[in-house]
């Protein structure tokens, strides 16, 4: 019965006006999403600059994908408020924009999940190089420096 009552009242806080709160978990979700993603492509640097195979680092680009081909989503209406975010209102005004890019980080992620598969550390290599713009290009236009 206690439960019962405490999830009630959690449903009841979060409809009553616990929206910021709810936002605020959002932008703090996303951005250690990002973090994640960013300590990644570090980890990967090493071994891309030694031109070596890469095949480690699979499931962290499979992690990374996953994460890029739900961008949008983790960028719901009215969560550019409510905590610190660096999120640009561009995200919402050219939505469309914003997709796209997140769709250009997949593809290029998707290359490097093959380079890695592959054992070519040349490929991998140029795959590696090849993400980060597409995660600079989005920066530029989507998020406050």
């Amino acid at each position: 019965m206690k439960k019962m009552i405490l999830v009630a009242a959690a449903v009841l806080a979060v409809v009553g006006g616990g929206v910021a709160v709810a936002q605020s978990d959002v932008i703090a979700q996303r951005q250690a999403s990002f973090k994640r993603m960013g300590e990644h492509m570090t980890a990967m640097k090493a071994v891309a600059d030694a031109r070596g195979a890469g095949a480690q680092f699979a499931g962290n680009i499979d992690e990374m994908l996953h994460v890029f081909q739900s961008v949008p989503s983790r960028f719901p209406a009215g969560s550019a408020t409510g905590g610190n975010t660096k999120a640009l209102p561009t995200i919402w005004s050219d939505a469309a924009g914003f997709a796209s890019a997140a769709n250009d980080t997949v593809t290029k992620l998707q290359a490097l999940r093959t380079a890695a598969t592959t054992g070519d550390g040349a490929a991998f290599q140029a795959a590696w190089q090849a993400v980060g713009p597409t995660c600079g290009a989005c920066h530029r236009t989507y998020r406050a420096r």
